[in-house]
């Protein structure tokens, strides 16, 4: 709020009132001021550091997911390259050896896709109401169809039911020039899986009965699997002739997944995965360095530039960074459920007593990888059942979560920072009144005084008449 206005010099008494005011004012509101712009300063602070501190862990979080990932593994102690990614691609697990394999695919697993007779009447032609028997390798899934019933909403109650959705079977509609056919798919690959329809007339389909081809082609009243039946996939390893009812083949070789693209040769090649395990630590190290370094600049106070006085830094004397440091330095020290390797510290990663940061000794862990062979263990010391990277997100979570004790602590700052700016408003609203009754108490008095030297004046004046008449 504005303060009034002061006077300055007082025409009656010739004293400054308006410092004086000034100086009695702001002497009244230092010590008040000053605490609240400390609490502010400091509040301010905190808030900066405890949002740095919870991006901080959100990004160290999302590292911890990605290395832990269980699709795209990114431990694995072995590494597979393929020198034609057009037919075959592979992943080897921690228990592959190394080698070469030359994988020679002479067809893929199909699965199996199934056409009903055509509709004249297209997608909005009636169904019969009853129960439609779906049926695959064995298994038998029912479907209800209601009065009212149309092509299209036969389609829609398929592609609906959960338990079929679980198999991997959807339906859609094909229009050909004899009408509009209910087809039915599977995700299912392999021989013997091929889909028959039954219970419902115009929709029994005998999966078993191949049309389509140039052999049978399709009629109007042509029904059955579309094209060929599904099939297994055929391949060689080496020469040895093998067969797999899917594309991605796991049992084939020992610690291989080959994953058949195409019709073709490709070599295998299978070498220890040194730099790749070397980069998805490191990857580690430095995420959780963020963190640590962090932490220090976050808490540790610096001198200013003349090197005397000390400048707290955002988060100095507040315990919350170092329990979080603490908490994700915990896991570090445990020993890990395998069989040779248990402890960081094998693979050449330490502490650093002076930083609280990881170092990471790069020919220790050659050493590691090519003399100890324990390249097959660093998966399930990070990512194993209660792997590292797990053990580390638990530590973090009850922060970093939604509500946790970095959101508690915000909603604390943010109500000290409301409360300052009431205390601020208060104190403003009294040195305004204060402000006015000092001035008008130094207005009245130098109006008094100032009356008081025109009386002065006049007495002296009315005396110096009376001397002067009296010499005349």
């Amino acid at each position: 709020m504005a303060s009034p206005i002061l006077p300055g010099t007082g025409l009656g008494s010739g004293l400054d009132t308006g410092a004086i005011v000034k100086a009695l004012v702001n002497a009244d509101k230092a010590p008040k001021q000053g605490q609240i712009d400390r609490g502010t300063a400091t509040n301010t602070a905190s808030i900066s550091g405890i949002g740095t501190l919870k991006s901080l862990l959100s990004t160290f979080r999302t590292t911890i997911t990605e290395l832990s990932s269980k699709t795209n593994p990114q431990f694995p102690g072995y590494a597979a390259t393929t020198s034609d990614s057009k037919y075959v691609t592979a992943v080897a697990g921690n228990t592959a050896v190394n080698g070469n394999y030359v994988v020679d695919v002479q067809n893929l697993a199909t699965s199996s896709k199934v056409a009903s007779a055509a509709f004249a009447g297209g997608t909005t032609s009636a169904i019969p109401t009853g129960t439609l028997k779906i049926s695959q390798n064995g298994a038998n899934y029912n479907l209800d169809i209601k009065a009212g019933a149309t092509l299209q909403s036969v389609r829609d109650s398929i592609n609906a039911d959960a338990s079929l959705k679980g198999a991997g079977i959807s339906a859609n509609i094909v229009t050909d020039s004899f009408g509009s056919r209910l087809v039915v798919g599977s995700t299912t690959t392999g021989a013997g899986s091929d889909i028959s329809l039954s219970g419902i007339a115009g929709l029994e389909i005998d999966g078993s009965n191949v049309v389509g081809t140039s052999g049978s082609p399709m009629t109007a009243t042509s029904a059955g699997s579309i094209g060929a039946l599904a099939v297994d996939a055929k391949f060689t390893v080496d020469g040895m002739a093998l067969t797999s009812k899917s594309n991605s083949v796991d049992k084939a070789v020992s610690g291989m997944t080959f994953n058949l693209v195409a019709k073709g040769t490709s070599t295998i090649t299978v070498a220890a995965n040194t730099d790749g395990l070397k980069a998805s630590i490191q990857k580690f190290v430095d995420a959780y360095n963020a963190v640590a370094n962090s932490v220090t600049a976050l808490t540790k106070p610096s001198l200013d530039d003349n090197g005397k006085l000390t400048i707290p830094a955002q988060l100095t004397g507040d315990s919350l960074p170092r329990s979080i440091l603490a908490a994700i330095r915990a896991p570090l020290s445990e020993v890990g459920s395998g069989d040779k390797l248990t402890v960081l510290s094998q693979l050449g990663i330490t502490t650093n007593q002076k930083t609280g940061a990881l170092d990471f000794d790069s020919t220790k862990f050659t050493a590691a990888m090519n003399d100890k062979k324990l390249g097959g263990e660093v998966q399930t010391l990070f990512t194993g059942e209660n792997g590292l990277l797990s053990r580390m997100d638990d530590a973090i979570k009850p922060f970093a979560q939604t509500g946790g004790v970095l959101d508690q602590r915000k909603t604390e700052l943010d109500k000290a920072k409301a409360k300052l700016t009431l205390d601020q408003e208060a104190l403003d609203r009294r040195i305004e009144t204060l402000t006015a009754v000092l001035t008008k108490k130094y207005n009245d008095m130098d109006t008094l005084v100032g009356k008081l030297k025109a009386t002065a004046s006049n007495i002296t004046s009315m005396f110096e008449a009376l001397a002067a008449q009296q010499k005349g």
